[in-house]
């Protein structure tokens, strides 16, 4: 039942540097840190280097933080976004505080 979304899908592509690479070489990459609740969810990979080099450790609120920092910097540039972050970040804002 919880392979059902992966009929079909030999292949599938690093998030972090874009490679192609087989299904049963990749590891699942659940943004929202919760890879045990399955139902629903399309899951985004990485390759094995990829994997072993990123940082196991949990991520609080990380996304709901740069998407707020995305809305707040407007879409603009990537330097506006880098501003934007920085600046919350010193600030301490953060979608828990709101």
């Amino acid at each position: 039942m919880w392979r059902s979304g992966q009929r079909g899908r030999d292949e599938v592509t690093c998030i972090a540097c874009g490679d192609s690479v087989a299904r049963s070489s990749a590891r699942e990459y659940d943004k929202f840190g919760d890879r045990w609740d399955r139902e629903g969810k399309e899951f985004e990979y990485l390759c094995k280097p990829c994997d072993r080099e990123r940082c196991h450790q949990p991520r609080g609120n990380l996304e709901a933080f740069l998407e707020d920092v995305e809305t707040a910097a407007d879409d603009r540039d990537r330097e506006t976004f880098l501003a934007t972050y920085l600046e919350l970040a010193d600030r301490g804002d953060s979608v828990e505080e709101r």
